[in-house]
Parts: structure tokens; C-alpha cells; sequence
């Protein structure tokens, strides 16, 4: 068994959520505690891949379905319209899963940071290009609490994969010069992201710095907002903070406004 599991070959891929299976054989019990736990501190930087084989037109989990349970929890009431990025084997058998799931787990996992640092090293364009816009933003790459550091690698790329350098260099600039270092978190960075890739032209960058910056609580009173929103409408935390952003920059009488971010654009 050992050697036909050397020989299984896994391609990353992003599976939707509502495809994923538990097998009760190949898994260890679901512990709901656990799962409150890790959604109360859900940091998706710390999310990893999980682990699936593709088997009967389902992707059934190998390792990690605590973090898929959190995710969930995480993402809200349309958590089945949203897809993982996952490590996904094809046609193992059940018995094979589980002989996988306990390798796995006597294995040590690589963080999201440490795979990117290393495919900066590597030359990989989109980590590389990633790390030079957080450079010319005069930040860095950093876990450590350093002043100018940002640990949260994985939604970095995620935000320059899904828009472009210059929204995410937008992104930068506003929560660093409205929050400072506390600002440099994955849910305010993907929220603010989308703000500025939505609106674009119509964002005045200046204005929203100001606004955020003089925000009651700072990024502390953006996240509470964006918290009674996520609870409100079960929408992902990004698209909360986004629809808080929103709001922050449009209080106030006089200056154009932004449309409702939860309007259809």
C-alpha cells in the first residue's frame, strides 16, 4: 500500500465546497467544538490545502475537514457557491484514503507564507510581482510584528490574481495610510480589495483615506460593522467589510456617493 501511494499523483486545484464528502471509514469523527473554535479564529492564511480524492463524481475529504467545516461557517450563508483551492488525488480507494489521512498526519504541514517565500525564491512571476508591489507600497513581506509587515501572503495573491498590481497597490495604500499596521489583515484586505477593483474611477483615494482614518474605533469599529453585517446576511466576511468600507465613505452630507455595495453593479 505504501508504494502504490507514492506512485498517486495530486494536481491544486479549486473545488467547490457543495462537492465535498466525508467518508465515517477513512475519517477521524467530526469534532463540532473544534470546528467553533477554528471559525472563531479563522485566518484563511492558515487554511493550507486541504487534502481530497476525486472518487463517484465527488471530492472526498482526506485531511482536513475541520478547516473545510470552518470555512463554511467563515464564508457565510453562501458558502456552497464557493470553491478551496485543494491538493486532489483521482480514483483512490477508500482504504487508500485512509491510509493517506494517516501519513498525512504524521507529517508537518508547509504554511501558506512559507510557500510563498519559497516560490519567491523560485522566481514564480505571480509571487514575485505580488512581493514588489508591497515594496513599492514601502512594506514587506513579514509574520514577525514589524513595523511595515504583512503575513497575510496567500490573500495578496489571491486579490493581484483576481483584479490586477494596481488594485491591489490601491488596496495597500488606503489601508496603510488609514490603519496603519492593524489594517494588514486578510479580511480587511480582500474587503477593501473589493471596494477598489468594483468602483475604481469612481473611488477617490484620498477621500476614503480620510474617512477610514477618522472612523470610530479605526479598523477595529470596521470589522465590529462588518461583523453585524456577516450576521445579518450570512455574506462572506470580504464582501462585509466591503459593504462597511462602503458605508464609512458614504456617511456623512455633501461629496458624491458611492452605490450601495450590496446594489448590483
Amino acid at each position: 500500500m505504501a508504494n502504490e501511494l507514492k506512485k498517486a499523483h495530486s494536481t491544486i486545484q479549486l473545488v467547490p465546497l457543495k462537492k465535498m464528502r466525508v467518508s465515517v471509514n477513512a475519517q477521524r469523527e467530526l469534532k463540532p467544538a473544534r470546528v467553533v473554535l477554528l471559525a472563531n479564529e479563522f485566518d484563511p492564511e492558515q487554511l493550507g490545502y486541504p487534502v481530497l480524492n476525486l472518487r463517484d463524481g465527488y471530492y472526498w475529504i482526506i485531511d482536513g475537514q475541520h478547516r473545510i467545516e470552518a470555512a463554511k461557517i467563515f464564508v457565510g450563508a453562501d458558502w456552497e457557491s464557493q470553491k478551496l483551492e485543494c491538493r486532489v488525488y483521482q480514483h483512490l480507494t477508500e482504504k487508500e484514503e485512509a491510509s493517506m489521512f494517516d501519513r498525512l498526519n504524521n507529517q508537518l504541514a508547509v504554511t501558506t507564507f512559507d510557500k510563498f517565500k519559497i516560490r519567491v525564491t523560485a522566481g514564480r512571476q505571480v509571487e514575485v510581482a505580488v512581493a514588489r508591489v508591497v515594496e513599492r507600497a514601502g512594506l514587506k513581506i513579514g509574520r514577525a510584528k514589524d513595523e511595515g509587515a504583512i503575513g497575510a501572503v496567500g490573500t495578496l495573491v489571491k486579490i493581484y490574481s483576481r483584479a490586477d498590481a494596481d488594485t491591489l497597490a490601491r488596496t495597500l495604500r488606503i489601508i496603510r495610510d488609514a490603519f496603519g499596521d492593524a489594517g494588514m489583515t486578510a479580511p480587511v484586505l480582500d474587503g477593501i480589495a473589493h471596494v477598489c477593483q468594483r468602483y475604481n474611477g469612481a473611488l477617490n483615494e484620498a477621500a476614503a483615506i480620510e474617512k477610514l482614518r477618522d472612523m470610530r474605533g479605526g479598523v477595529g469599529g470596521l470589522m465590529s460593522k462588518a461583523n453585524v453585517l456577516h450576521k445579518q446576511t450570512g455574506h462572506a466576511t470580504s464582501h462585509c467589510v466591503a459593504a462597511a468600507t462602503v458605508d464609512t465613505i458614504n456617511a456623512g452630507k455633501g461629496g458624491k456617493k458611492l452605490p450601495s455595495w450590496w446594489v448590483e453593479q
